[in-house]
């Protein structure tokens, strides 16, 4: 049996509460709703979980108006593909190029037709449905159907400008299947695809949180991005990521790390705002770990305790 289709979420935001209301009245009984009363509300609503599909700005608001509002929301990698519709009483050319120009994809006028409102509404949350499947197909592994690289860089990047703005710690985990290139040998590489499908599911049903995110780095290695997560607590998700590979039996008479196949893991934790370091710096950290952790005798975690910039480490 199909599971039903979430409502997408709209963001209305607006200073005057009849507004809030006509609009809501107008889309509720096919969207979900969220309101906001001035700028600032806007965005950090925008960046909440579950963030807004669609947001309805009004221009004219006391503090930041909804041009400074759409011009903030596109400079963050965080919710600049949010769409916007300028919601407005103007009705003139240069109004409507400014809004273009930040970024807006629509304009509907004050005061509303509520059909042309409707309309638009759902054109555009069918354009912006249609985009994110298009982006996940560029973004899943075709192998084994989870996330790849880019996603993993994306993501990354998302919540490391996340730590730096919030002051949360930030960890990472690199694994590496052990000895794969004897299993390919020995088994073949049909058999390796297979292997790596069963440990990407196995790894990506081991993560709780629907925040984490588990990705195929290349070839045989594996990343799990882990926000808000301070050193222990990585320690605990590599635990439980490692052993979810290892349950799975997998023979492997060639390896020395045990009679199944295994992964070892490398963890890193940073703060994104100490020390001036940038993202590659956790993912260098956590390959530093990865490599100890095959030199230690694989199928084991070994974490990086102090993360430090790139140009110092080679130094």
């Amino acid at each position: 049996m199909s599971q039903p289709v979430a409502k997408q979420l709209v963001l209305i935001v607006d200073d005057q509460r009849l507004n809030v209301r006509l609009l809501g009245a107008a889309l509720g009984d096919e969207l979900d709703i969220d309101e906001a009363a001035d700028g600032e509300a806007a965005l950090e609503r925008a960046r909440r979980q579950p963030q807004p599909d669609l947001i309805l700005l009004d221009i004219n608001m006391p503090g930041l108006d909804g041009y400074e509002v759409c011009r903030r929301l596109k400079e963050s990698d965080e919710t600049r593909h949010i769409p916007v519709i300028f919601a407005t009483a103007k009705d003139d050319v240069a109004a409507e190029t400014r809004g273009f120009e930040l970024g807006a994809v629509d304009y509907i006028n004050k005061p509303f037709k509520l059909p042309v409102v409707q309309a638009r509404v759902r054109t555009h949350l069918r354009l912006k449905r249609q985009s994110e499947l298009l982006e996940r197909l560029v973004t899943i592994d075709g192998l084994t159907e989870i996330p790849n690289r880019r996603r993993f860089d994306e993501q990354l990047e998302v919540e490391w400008q996340r730590g730096v703005r919030n002051a949360q710690p930030l960890s990472l985990i690199l694994m590496d299947v052990d000895h794969f290139k004897l299993f390919n040998d020995n088994y073949g590489h049909a058999a390796g695809d297979r292997c790596l499908c069963a440990v990407a599911k196995a790894l990506d049903s081991a993560l709780n949180r629907a925040s984490d995110l588990v990705a195929r780095y290349g070839g045989e290695e594996f990343v799990a991005v882990l926000p808000d997560t301070d050193a222990p607590g990585a320690a605990l998700v590599a635990e439980n990521l490692r052993a979810a590979v290892e349950s799975l039996g997998v023979p492997h008479a060639h390896s020395s790390a045990g009679p199944v196949v295994t992964i070892s893991l490398g963890g890193a934790t940073v703060v994104p705002p100490h020390a001036g370091l940038v993202p590659a710096d956790l993912t260098q950290a956590a390959d530093q770990g990865l490599y100890a952790a095959k030199g230690a005798g694989r199928n084991r975690l070994v974490c990086v305790e102090t993360v430090r910039p790139a140009q110092a480490a080679d130094s």
